[in-house]
């Protein structure tokens, strides 16, 4: 992109840098007309489009080199890295007929599960093994030996008795029989125990319904918001919803499910037709590309041959996920599923913008796109935005609409107007996309599981240490209804892909219902918050925690008096000046009661008439007693030498130190 930004002229770049949204069209045609007599350009999109060029497709070779390579760790008893090569072959391995290779590849991995103990893992890879191909005797009879392990003995038999009838050879048959006769002696004198069932990972999250009606109306300095119609408890679920179009942040991409963003199992599941995605189960495959596995028939014939009670239960354990999937219309990732490498080049924002377009692409053509822009009714900043970020706006639309065009087979027309849409996406994107986040203990590797719970054998480690990890973005149109607060009445969460919102205190009837865009009192000066949203989201916060005195934005980046018996604080002059325009405005009698903690720290600040505040920079707004700030800063200094050596040696202990930039 470098190449691009450099090769366009001074003069449009100065242009596109001072427009607004009403020269978009002009500035996208410009920029349009010299790319299309750019070659580089149009290499550099060949590159990223064409299939030919592919670089994330599937490789047979590749495939069979990382499974050789996963052989040699298995026999040399590195399980974790062959479990990580026979991953790597099952990404780049192509879902061929005849002797398949994903089969095989998925018995193996199922094999070195069942020597790391992952038994529930193990049997889900041997029935996705035999859902490509139902006569492999091998996965069989994998499967009854995980089975029987897991305590499921009827499942064992029933696996072991198909294997048998599918071994050819005699010392194969021989091989189940024993392990028939050991399973049958295991079994002698115990009494019957339904198992629970191990299938795939599932989507479904049990929550409420949210039952309180919510009205959207416009607010004369925020634009549109959301309000109750009525009295709401803290704790209750206002709303919820799911994402309109979602991207897994590209730090996460080896970590986590690719559609669901909770955190990948052991048995991780690659696409079917290209090697980007990795998913959590059979069922985010599916929903994420609307692609299943292809079932043989000539393999099913053979199913044929077996007893009428095997052959149901091999069509149940075949047929078992396939069955309850339900492929939604439009599939985030079929249009990006190609092989092709610009969904993994271009940054996210970009990819979730494709992502939008391609829902709107499926039906209509890019004539229509000015309606749809408008029907997607989410406010844009493109006229706050940088210049440098204008510029880059531009660059990337023009490429993502012709890496679309590639990707749809289709020559739609590319002009000014449908590139200038594309940028306000972009700029919509920036303001209204929610970063979904997962709870990760500090203590422990691993993250919490689909309902945010820890799994149990971590308790005895479990502490305070609790962090949220950003793993994806995503577009809720009513979600981004909500306005910020620094002191919000609403926490945001997500169960899988689906956001949630509880109230954390009582909301009042035709009160605005406002979450944390992410900085909130107590955890930001207030300095630091208005800038992070502006520069963010382009607006100035004018919320109560930031127009109003409040005790963390006076004692956050404040001194304690020099006076041991005195609680008061000591500020700086930036800080001061702040604080100093909110008393300005603050109905000191109204909204202070003298047994505040902020009244103990202040106690000058509220005696004074608001048009006339006379405490000075390092003077204690309680007492008056005066404090040498220079020298106060300098130990400050020193300790936070100390601190950061400590949390080099020490850095679980001073974890938390990475959410605070001052003390």
């Amino acid at each position: 992109m470098e190449t691009l930004k450099a090769a366009i002229p001074e003069g449009l770049k100065r242009v596109i840098g001072d427009s607004t949204v009403d020269d978009l069209r002009n500035t996208c045609s410009s920029l349009h007309h010299f790319f299309l007599q750019f070659e580089p350009f149009q290499q550099m999109v060949t590159e990223l489009a064409d299939p030919k060029y592919a670089l994330c497709g599937k490789s047979k070779d590749a495939a069979l080199e990382s499974k050789q390579l996963g052989n040699q760790c298995f026999f040399n008893a590195d399980y974790a890295k062959a479990l990580e090569c026979y991953t790597q072959a099952l990404r780049k391995a192509p879902l061929d007929t005849g002797h398949n290779l994903v089969a095989t590849l998925y018995i193996n991995r199922a094999t070195v599960l069942h020597k790391m103990s992952l038994l529930v893992e193990c049997l889900r890879d041997c029935t996705r093994a035999l859902q490509i191909c139902p006569s492999y005797p091998k996965a069989w009879y994998r499967r009854g030996k995980v089975n029987a392990s897991l305590g499921n003995y009827k499942d064992a038999i029933s696996d072991l008795n198909v294997a048998k009838s599918m071994e050819s050879s005699m010392s194969g048959k021989r091989k189940i029989e024993g392990e028939l006769n050991t399973i049958l002696d295991q079994c002698k004198g115990m009494s019957t125990v339904v198992q629970p069932q191990h299938k795939e990972n599932s989507l479904k999250t049990v929550g409420e319904i949210p039952q309180i009606t919510l009205q959207c109306v416009s607010m004369p300095d925020k634009g549109r918001g959301m309000v109750s119609s009525c009295v709401i408890s803290p704790g209750s679920l206002v709303h919820a919803e799911e994402p309109y179009a979602m991207i897994i942040l590209k730090q996460c991409r080896e970590t986590h499910c690719h559609y669901c963003l909770n955190e990948l199992p052991a048995d991780k599941v690659p696409c079917i037709s290209c090697s980007i995605p990795l998913y959590c189960s059979h069922q985010c495959q599916v929903q994420a590309s609307g692609q299943m596995f292809r079932i043989f028939h000539e393999n099913n014939d053979i199913l044929k041959n077996l007893s009428s009670d095997l052959g149901e239960y091999a069509a149940e354990v075949i047929q078992c996920s396939v069955s309850e999937l339900e492929i939604k219309d439009i599939t985030e990732h079929k249009h990006e599923c190609q092989g092709v490498h610009w969904p993994m080049v271009l940054p996210s924002e970009i990819v979730l913008a494709g992502r939008i377009l391609a829902r709107f692409l499926l039906n209509c053509t890019l004539e229509d796109i000015i309606k749809f822009v408008e029907n997607l009714e989410l406010s844009h900043c493109y006229n706050h935005m940088p210049s440098e970020s204008k510029l880059d706006s531009h660059i990337y639309a023009s490429v993502l609409l012709y890496c679309l065009q590639h990707s749809f087979g289709a020559m739609f027309s590319i002009d000014g107007v449908s590139i200038s849409q594309v940028v306000i996406i972009i700029s919509q994107i920036k303001v209204n996309c929610m970063t979904i986040v997962r709870l990760k203990s500090i203590d422990t590797p691993r993250l919490s599981d689909h309902f945010g719970e820890f799994s149990s054998h971590f308790d005895t480690h479990l502490t305070s240490n609790v962090e949220q990890v950003r793993v994806g973005k995503g577009i809720y149109k009513a979600g981004s209804l909500f306005n910020h607060s620094c002191q919000p009445n609403v926490h945001a969460y997500f169960l899988s892909r689906t956001l949630y919102l509880r109230t954390t205190k009582v909301v009042a009837a035709g009160s605005q219902l406002e979450l944390s865009y992410g900085p909130q009192v107590g955890l930001w000066d207030c300095d630091d918050r208005i800038n992070f949203l502006k520069d963010e989201y382009a607006f100035h916060c004018q919320c109560t925690g930031c127009s109003e005195v409040n005790l963390s934005d006076l004692v956050l980046n404040g001194f304690h008096c020099v006076n041991p018996n005195c609680s008061g604080a000591v500020l700086g002059s930036r800080v001061l000046d702040r604080e100093k325009q909110k008393i300005k405005h603050y109905h000191i009698t109204d909204n202070v009661d003298k047994s505040d903690d902020i009244y103990e720290v202040c106690f000058h600040l509220f005696k004074q008439n608001g048009a006339s505040i006379h405490i000075q920079p390092g003077y204690c707004l309680k007492c008056g007693s005066y404090c040498d700030m220079k020298s106060s800063h300098a130990a400050v200094d020193k300790a936070l030498i100390c601190i950061k050596r400590q949390k080099t040696t020490l850095p679980r202990l001073f974890v938390w130190w990475e959410n605070y930039s001052y003390l």
